[in-house]
């Protein structure tokens, strides 16, 4: 199959797995299995849209290579310059496109009509009219439209129907081009318990800890993972700033009830809000508000004294390049959380990618996340995200869970869980019994599954209580889901799993096919990234509440909730007390002190040892071991005995 073929074809299908909103503000939805099909409407330039349309161009950075190297030694102790972080001037200064190339870059576009204003030290936003953007990047955009349903309406998005290639003016001094499409790009990292599974019922939930399954709160995770002695030593997240980042607007109003319903006592202006590109819209179900809302409630909530700045842009590979910059850029909050993400191969391989024709390589936006991700390190900001909710199958989710009827299963992980230079956190199961209902009347006797241990997340823990109830695993909605985890196959293994027993490379035989065409190769033994790295509790059976204002329903308390979207936040809020704790400097990327725990021996023995290994569970594929394993990472926090490790580590 041709390259233009296969591009036109993930278009489409990419296109189907976006539902539309029934709302009338801006908010767009994110891209979930519900969709009707997209309406190739043609090229844009015939449809009589001359309104201009922009795209972000990320310049390289004067010497990757260096700041890699730099990042290496900002991280280890004994190194001169540990710790010894850059701010956001002396990053430019150091690796900061050089002046001539921004200005052949500015000269090279303005021969296409096109005006490119600087908006950050390695950014430029590219405006003109369709047809210039096309004539400049070689490129067919075409207008398509997806149609309303029911009570969601329909919205239009352009997009390329040929592969884009770099104008010869910009050649080698372009990391990526992001807008030359702006439908929905990626999903959020929550999860429901499974709808066909009805749950006997539980003791009435508590404000304080102690709460059942299903109902848990942040001081549930506090007795969890041991944070109440740093509370106990006036370690409360103050003087630390939480950055959020996020493709969907919320009510604020909804963390503040959750806050005082739990007991904490917080500033009333603790919440800062920065719309990138315009911002996400209105608050809305379809959207994804509920990820955002839960994001400030579970990080502002474990480190109640910190200050809290909400990153919000459009749900496009645009706005998600511009808010990697914005954050940097700002240089303000010291730890960031982002619960979102996509398939790395198909987030690579079809969104982004632009040919440069001198080189013969493609330039994507993976690589230029991965470029703000090691500036947010070498600044000293500590980076976090999930690492899905579809087991060791994230690619399923991304065409619409498709398997078996419509799409092959390959192993596949989550950007940007994948990127070397962030935290990916997974998820695991809480142990304890589960009581289900094997009647409509929701009486004795329960199907009684009984967790023995914390175990890696995944729900073939629930295949015989399906199988009873005369369900597959798919029909029962239980498969793919787990905490994602597995190998990348873009992002090398980092050197900081170099030596770490339980660290594998990617798997032989992996092919993505769809409606019967082969998509995708997947490469065979290659020394990936592996994800997660740690792992905190993420089965929405053993899950949580969220305080949520719906733009359906109003306000609820939605529960047995979860996904690695609550891991993630939490361990920002876990930063933001580790930052305090080790007096107050910023403390940079989690990987290197995680790893050199395991690497050396530290991680699981002694009365200090500040990690628990899981032993148990899979994730559909991965199991548990004791040690590293792309289940569940190294496993979970003790997170004061690790506090003390950073404070003391020798």
């Amino acid at each position: 199959m041709r390259r233009v073929t296969v591009l036109a074809f993930l278009v489409f299908i990419y296109a189907t797995a976006a539902v539309a909103t029934a709302q009338t503000q801006t908010a767009r939805p994110y891209p979930t299995a519900a969709t009707p099909k997209a309406v190739d409407l043609g090229e844009t330039t015939k449809q009589g849209e001359a309104t201009p349309i922009s795209v972000t161009i990320v310049l390289k950075l004067s010497n990757i290579k260096e700041a890699e190297n730099l990042l290496v030694s900002l991280h280890t102790p004994g190194d001169p310059q540990y710790q010894h972080f850059l701010t956001a001037s002396q990053f430019v200064a150091r690796f900061g496109p050089v002046p001539s190339q921004v200005a052949k870059v500015t000269a090279g576009l303005a021969k296409y009509g096109l005006k490119a204003e600087r908006t950050s030290a390695t950014t430029l936003r590219v405006t003109g009219l369709p047809a210039d953007i096309e004539r400049a990047f070689r490129v067919s955009l075409h207008s398509y439209e997806v149609p309303g349903h029911g009570r969601v309406s329909g919205y239009r998005y352009h997009a390329p129907s040929t592969r884009a290639t770099l104008p010869e003016e910009l050649s080698g001094a372009v990391t990526a081009v992001a807008g030359l499409d702006d439908r929905p790009l990626l999903h959020p990292m929550h999860h429901a318990a499974p709808e066909n599974l009805a749950r006997a019922k539980t003791n009435a939930p508590r404000t304080a800890a102690g709460n059942p399954f299903g109902y848990l709160t942040v001081t549930d995770f506090v007795n969890q993972y041991n944070v109440q002695p740093l509370y106990n030593s006036g370690i409360t997240g103050k003087g630390r700033t939480i950055g959020i980042l996020t493709f969907a607007s919320f009510t604020p109003s909804d963390a503040f009830a959750y806050w005082s319903a739990v007991g904490l006592s917080v500033d009333p202006k603790r919440i800062t809000i920065v719309d990138v590109d315009g911002g996400p819209g209105a608050p809305s179900d379809a959207s994804g508000s509920s990820e955002t809302t839960l994001d400030v409630e579970q990080a502002g909530g474990i480190a109640p004294d910190a200050k809290i700045i909400v990153y919000q842009a459009p749900n496009t590979a645009q706005g998600t390049i511009d808010l990697f910059s914005t954050f940097v850029n700002d240089n303000i909050a010291d730890s960031l959380s982002l619960s979102w993400g996509g398939w790395e191969w198909f987030y690579n391989l079809d969104n982004f990618p632009v040919l440069d024709p001198h080189t013969g390589k493609t330039i994507s936006a993976l690589q230029a996340q991965h470029e703000f991700l090691v500036r947010a390190a070498i600044q000293g900001q500590t980076a976090i995200t999930a690492s899905g909710d579809s087991g060791a199958y994230e690619a399923d989710r991304d065409f619409g869970y498709c398997y078996p009827t419509d799409c092959s299963l390959a192993l596949s992980v989550s950007a940007f869980a994948s990127d070397t230079a962030i935290t990916a956190a997974g998820g695991t199961t809480l142990p304890g019994q589960q009581l289900y209902c094997l009647n409509a009347d929701c009486t004795p006797p329960y199907y009684v599954v009984n967790i023995a241990q914390e175990s890696v997340w995944g729900w073939d823990y629930l295949d015989g209580l399906c199988s009873y109830l005369g369900y597959d695993p798919i029909s029962c909605g239980i498969f793919p889901a787990g905490g994602g985890g597995g190998v990348s196959v873009y992002f090398q293994k980092p050197l900081y799993q170099f030596f770490v027993p339980g660290v594998q490379r990617s798997q032989a035989g992996q092919s993505f096919s769809y409606d019967g065409q082969l998509l995708f190769n997947l490469p065979a033994n290659y020394p990936g990234r592996n994800l997660p790295d740690i792992s905190f509790n993420s089965d929405p059976n053993t899950g949580y509440q969220i305080y949520y204002t719906s733009d359906v329903n109003g306000f609820q308390i939605l529960t047995y909730y979860g996904g690695t979207s609550f891991a993630a936040p939490q361990l920002n809020g876990v930063a933001a007390l580790l930052g305090q704790s080790v007096r107050g400097h910023r403390i940079g990327l989690l990987n290197y002190p995680l790893y050199w725990l395991a690497q050396t021996g530290r991680a699981y023995k002694g009365p200090r040892a500040p990690m628990h290994a899981i032993s148990s569970g899979d994730n559909w594929f991965y199991f548990g071991s004791n040690g590293y394993n792309p289940g569940a990472g190294l496993g979970t926090l003790d997170v004061t005995k690790f506090s003390d490790y950073l404070r003391h580590p020798f």
